[in-house]
């Protein structure tokens, strides 16, 4: 780094949080639908005006909390930011009042770009795949009590950027509380742009393997996986392996895992019991900075009959490179009832949902349609 160069204010860390930069920050929220220095907290109509009524110098609530949200009618699409110049998103805040997660989609344009970078059902993006609340610690995506969703991907942009939310359900609004945060500055001529792509099959094929990403080409790095897994056999159910085929890999790829658990970073079935006789035998949720089981979904005895999981697995200091293109998928596998000594894997048949998150060059290849409205539903 050429520490006589100004600071562009990116890449923010505990190493140089001490620079001085001409970066500019600015937030837009709905109390600031621009971002513009200076126009924060002037609204006089919103969500919040008829709570607002009396104070601020006129009476109409002017400067008290008077748009603190959104109202996305059924069907209806609404931008969150519409930002124009060169810079990063450096931090989203955002909380609903809407539950049905899957029925919001959101959506990112970078610079002059067609097809959308960014396109996931709003639970997902946040790793809150199953429409219900767990907290989350981690670097990259942190989710707090409120149902407050947090991420802390830095996003560059040379010309433009473009945050959407559609809301897809038929019959309910949604209500948006949101904040994003950004810089405008210089950005340095190696920045890849941020994506990040939702799929869900349920259940899947017998014998074949899932895919979380594929028909990525460009040169860019992975850096995550977030998956909302849901068994639908009895017994162990992640004995599969994680595959990255980059740059040409054909049958075989370059990095192969070992089990779905130890991609996540945990072992012998996230159930500590399996190994260790002082412990009693039970899945374990834990969160942290890189890696995650923070969602575990029991059955309930009556209605609630799968056991369902989320997982994150962010690759912060070990991204996974790639020069021309990148295919990821994973097994599912279980084992059948068979001698301990001669059994044998089974091929599972699960609803398996995952939001893949990497960064790489311009153009973005368009993305396969998003499933309907009920083949995205969480039951």
């Amino acid at each position: 780094m050429n520490m006589t160069a100004p600071f562009n204010g990116l890449g923010v860390n505990l190493s140089n949080l001490y620079r001085l930069s001409p970066a500019r920050t600015r937030s837009i929220s709905p109390e600031n639908f621009t971002g513009e220095k200076g126009k924060g907290g002037m609204a006089t109509e919103g969500t919040g005006a008829v709570h607002a009524k009396g104070l601020g110098p006129d009476g109409n609530g002017q400067g008290w909390k008077v748009s603190p949200s959104i109202r996305i009618e059924p069907g209806e699409t609404r931008v969150l930011a519409d930002i124009e110049g060169m810079g990063a998103i450096q931090q989203i805040w955002l909380t609903t009042a809407n539950l049905r997660w899957r029925s919001l989609i959101i959506r990112m344009w970078w610079d002059d770009q067609e097809n959308p970078s960014v396109e996931a059902p709003l639970g997902d993006f946040f790793c809150m795949g199953w429409g219900q609340f767990a907290q989350i610690n981690s670097l990259a995506v942190c989710v707090n009590p409120g149902r407050a969703f947090n991420c802390y991907w830095e996003m560059p942009f040379r010309k433009a950027a473009r945050i959407e939310i559609e809301n897809t359900d038929p019959d309910d609004f949604g209500i948006i509380y949101y904040q994003i945060n950004y810089t405008l500055t210089e950005v340095p001529e190696d920045a890849a742009y941020f994506h990040a792509k939702f799929r869900r099959t349920n259940p899947l094929p017998y014998g074949t393997d899932y895919t979380i990403l594929d028909g990525v080409t460009g040169r860019g790095h992975y850096v995550g996986t977030y998956m909302a897994w849901g068994v639908n056999n009895s017994g162990w159910w992640g004995e599969g392996e994680i595959k990255f085929f980059m740059d040409g890999d054909k049958e075989f790829p370059t990095i192969c895992g070992t089990g779905t658990e130890d991609y996540f970073c945990g072992a012998y079935n996230f159930d500590g019991g399996v190994v260790d006789a002082t412990m009693d035998s039970r899945y374990r949720e834990f969160s942290t900075p890189y890696a995650g089981l923070p969602q575990v979904l029991r059955p309930d005895g009556t209605y609630r009959s799968q056991t369902r999981f989320g997982m994150y697995r962010w690759h912060l200091s070990d991204p996974i490179r790639f020069e021309s293109d990148l295919k990821v998928t994973i097994q599912a596998l279980g084992w059948r009832t068979e001698n301990r000594n001669t059994r044998r894997y089974l091929p599972l048949q699960d609803d398996i949902a995952s939001v893949a998150f990497w960064y790489q060059t311009l153009p973005t290849a368009p993305f396969e349609a998003l499933p309907g409205r009920d083949y995205l539903e969480v039951i």
